[in-house]
């Protein structure tokens, strides 16, 4: 059996780009993202300073974490070990990027789908090699069969000491580096200098897109703007006070600056998972959260199941239906949701995550149908033996997707007790808000007003919390 993979030899790579053209041109990649780039970085300090290149892209992995996450099974191994993707069946919920490692997948702005390199498959069924091997001047990419030690690649692997990039993630990646330093392999070894080339998904892709100018605003540091600054005061000052300026000058340079920087790069992709995201974890644990404590009141003989109840459930169903607007705005391809039931791919918590939503709303529908058709109470108590676990899926399971994202390590790293736990603590504060405010109808209107600007303040300042948490995760580079 095959098993494609590649080899970069940083000793000869001279950082020409010629790989990133041809992967451009073979593939009509639009302008603005790229499918393979080259990394520079630079150590040291002039005259004793060091430039080293590095080609990424995908690494095919044989345990590739984009291919379990993805809802519809648009990205999967073929039998030659090549990671490869369907077009046709993308959502756009750019799961994929978050789960991979290596930040090697992008949304073609034309398109709304993700995209990376293939290993062009197109030309390896007919025999011929990637493009990139192709117009490689000084043959630094090496593509073949790892499983053929008769191979080239094979060989190369053998007589030298070859590294893979973040072993950790446990994606075993197919693309091995010769002589790759700790600096050129390690994301976060490196200071970002400056937005680098092809920056037009930095700020966000898909419908994020239309705020990456102001993103990139943002970027400039504030450092940058003391030193110089501080560097044009110095041509003015006099020997004591261009010693001060000069001491503080070093100072700012030892606090800000590692021991390698970039000096060219292709951006991170930025945020994919925005304020959409946050709002529906906020509405589905609230909707969970207001459903079990209702059906535990009930059944514990608490709270009977009356009109009050009923607009509970309603609730419940509406903040669910906000949820399910969310979750579809996000995607880039919106209208193909129903790919996710069509063709799901188990694997995947988005599916499992789908399908536990469809179920709790149709336990939601059928609490109504009991009610309006004056069915005995016990009705809801028995449809709350399954609804009470659906409920509380319902509101914990983005924690298993968000695990799935193994390119994110402040999600991948959670274990399941902390998942459970962020979970149902989420259900209990929002779901608890609006239980409260049900259990207040009723009462004098001055009340009611004060116990919804008391929910109104708790959903935001959740929703804030839960924000800026998504966005920190998102921050950490991955290149």
């Amino acid at each position: 059996m095959v098993n494609y993979g590649f080899v970069i030899d940083n000793r000869t790579c001279i950082g020409c780009h010629a790989c990133t053209i041809a992967c451009k041109s073979e593939h009509d990649i639009p302008i603005g993202v790229n499918r393979t780039h080259v990394k520079y970085i630079e150590k040291g300090e002039y005259p004793n300073s060091t430039r080293e290149f590095s080609v990424h892209r995908c690494n095919h992995c044989e345990d590739a974490p984009c291919t379990t996450i993805c809802p519809t099974s648009a990205l999967y191994t073929r039998e030659d070990g090549i990671v490869d993707f369907d077009d046709a069946r993308c959502i756009g919920c750019k799961s994929c990027m978050q789960a991979c490692p290596y930040d090697a997948l992008y949304i073609n702005p034309n398109t709304g789908t993700a995209a990376k390199c293939n290993y062009c498959a197109h030309r390896i069924e007919h025999s011929y090699q990637p493009a990139c091997v192709i117009v490689c001047p000084t043959e630094s990419i090496i593509s073949g069969d790892l499983d053929d030690p008769e191979s080239e690649i094979a060989i190369r692997i053998q007589e030298n000491d070859v590294r893979v990039r973040k072993p950790e993630s446990g994606a075993k990646p197919n693309l091995f580096y010769v002589e790759a330093s700790d600096e050129m392999l390690d994301p976060e070894a490196t200071l970002r200098t400056g937005s680098g080339g092809w920056t037009s998904q930095e700020g966000g892709v898909g419908h994020y897109a239309k705020y990456a100018d102001s993103r990139l605003a943002e970027a400039n540091t504030p450092s940058m703007i003391v030193q110089l600054a501080l560097e044009m005061k110095a041509k003015e000052a006099n020997p004591r006070d261009r010693a001060i300026i000069h001491d503080v000058m070093e100072k700012l340079k030892s606090e800000k600056t590692p021991t390698a920087t970039r000096s060219y790069d292709a951006p991170s992709q930025g945020i994919l998972w925005d304020w959409d995201v946050a709002g529906y974890l906020v509405t589905k644990s609230a909707a969970a959260g207001l459903y079990i404590l209702l059906m535990l009141a009930i059944i514990t003989g608490n709270y009977s199941f009356g009109l009050t109840a009923a607009i509970g459930i309603i609730a419940s169903f509406g903040l669910l239906g906000i949820t399910g607007l969310l979750l579809i705005n996000d995607l880039d391809k919106p209208g193909r949701f129903i790919y996710v039931i069509l063709r799901p791919n188990w694997s995947s918590w988005l599916v499992r995550g789908g399908f536990t939503l469809g179920g709790f709303s149709g336990v939601l529908t059928l609490h109504l149908a009991i009610y309006f058709l004056s069915l005995p109470q016990q009705f809801h108590i028995y449809l709350a033996i399954i609804g009470i676990p659906l409920g509380w899926l319902t509101g914990t399971y983005t924690g298993w997707l968000f695990k799935q994202a193994r390119g994110r390590v402040a999600w991948a790293s959670k274990s399941n007790l902390e998942i459970i736990t962020t979970g149902t603590i989420e259900l209990s504060f929002f779901g608890g808000l609006v239980f409260g405010l049900l259990l207040l109808s009723g009462q004098p209107l001055q009340w009611m007003a004060i116990a919804s600007i008391v929910v109104l303040l708790g959903f935001y300042f959740g929703y804030k919390h839960i924000l800026h948490d998504l966005r920190a995760a998102q921050a950490t580079p991955l290149l």
